[in-house]
């Protein structure tokens, strides 16, 4: 038999879809909104579907001229927990779905409730946490926010969302230092991609604290893995023109006597020299043209005061490094200015 609770969670789903998307598409006069919500509804049936594990509940879903309002959700929502307002998972739930409508304290005052019932539970630690913080004036983390959020992080140390949410709230209260060391502990789990862009908020909490710029060391490459380490610094006795200071640095691999298009780069604040990277096929511009396809590659930064990656007749650029792959050890570009 199935249960309430997987009921309650399926028709919440189901009308929360139904508030977000189809509402919206009423107004509208053309074809393609008609068809957008019959997806709509064909995903809200089969979310039914998959939660409850009964065809008839998702035909009736689809066969419904006006689906359950999100609110009318939330409203059985309510009623359920009041006969067992024992179910963390039903306060959680709660708390999503009066976020989705916007009730902001409402949203709070469910998800404390998931936290007293559950205390040891990272995801919704994590979820009241920032709900909590939405509501608070200037969407600041308060202490015990922040505290349920370590908490989480201690629970869950692979939590990308715990340890960001906690160099947010170490960012606000103005403890810069501590939150770089927060997001640095995230980057060994993160995509390419996405550590570039934390990379880039590490250096601004370490300015921010008085620090140094981070000097990654790069992870040794895996058999037939051609990513490459480079370090870019100035000269010896060269200074950055205090013109040059909110410039872009580019990092480029590129095939030797080949088009100019990058095989990878990387991007950073020119206030983070000297520094280390790693390139690899995460850092390709294009899937189709990578450094593991090469035997062979050109090297070079470019520092640009425009921030664009075509290079502009300002730009400067250190002397081109050709080196053979895979490479041990990194590759030292120099600018030798401004």
């Amino acid at each position: 038999m199935v249960s309430l609770w997987m009921a309650l969670s399926a028709a919440v789903f189901a009308a929360a879809l139904a508030a977000l998307v189809l509402r919206p598409l009423r107004a509208g006069g053309s074809h393609r909104p008609f068809v957008i919500a019959m997806l709509a509804l064909g995903l809200a049936g089969g979310a039914l579907y998959l939660l409850v594990g009964t065809p008839d509940a998702a035909e009736r879903t689809a066969a419904s001229d006006e689906p359950a309002t999100l609110e009318d959700g939330v409203q059985a929502l309510q009623q359920a927990l009041a006969k067992d307002p024992q179910r963390a998972d039903g306060w959680a739930l709660l708390g999503r779905s009066q976020l989705a409508l916007g009730k902001l304290a409402e949203a709070t005052a469910a998800f404390d409730r998931a936290v007293r019932l559950a205390p040891d539970d990272p995801g919704i630690l994590v979820e009241a946490a920032q709900a909590r913080a939405q509501a608070a004036p200037g969407k600041q983390f308060d202490d015990e926010a922040l505290q349920w959020l370590r908490h989480a992080n201690a629970l869950a140390p692979e939590s990308e969302r715990a340890g960001w949410l906690i160099g947010i709230a170490l960012r606000q209260r103005g403890q810069d230092a501590e939150a770089a060391k927060a997001w640095e502990a995230l980057l060994p789990t993160l995509e390419p991609g996405a550590a570039r862009a934390l990379r880039e908020q590490i250096a601004i909490a370490r300015g921010a604290a008085g620090l140094p710029p981070r000097v990654e060391t790069p992870a040794p490459a895996a058999a037939g893995d051609h990513a490459l380490a480079v370090q870019v610094r100035f000269a010896p006795g060269t200074a950055m023109d205090p013109a040059w200071a909110n410039a872009t640095v580019f990092v480029i691999a590129r095939a030797p006597d080949g088009p100019p298009m990058p095989v990878a780069v990387q991007k950073h604040p020119a206030s983070r020299l000297p520094l280390l990277v790693t390139l690899g096929d995460g850092d390709s511009p294009m899937p189709t043209s990578t450094l593991s396809q090469l035997q062979e590659v050109e090297v070079v930064a470019r520092l640009s005061r425009s921030g664009q990656a075509n290079r502009q007749p300002e730009d400067v650029e250190t002397a081109p490094v050709r080196v053979r792959l895979p490479h041990a050890g990194p590759v030292s570009l120099v600018f030798d200015r401004p």
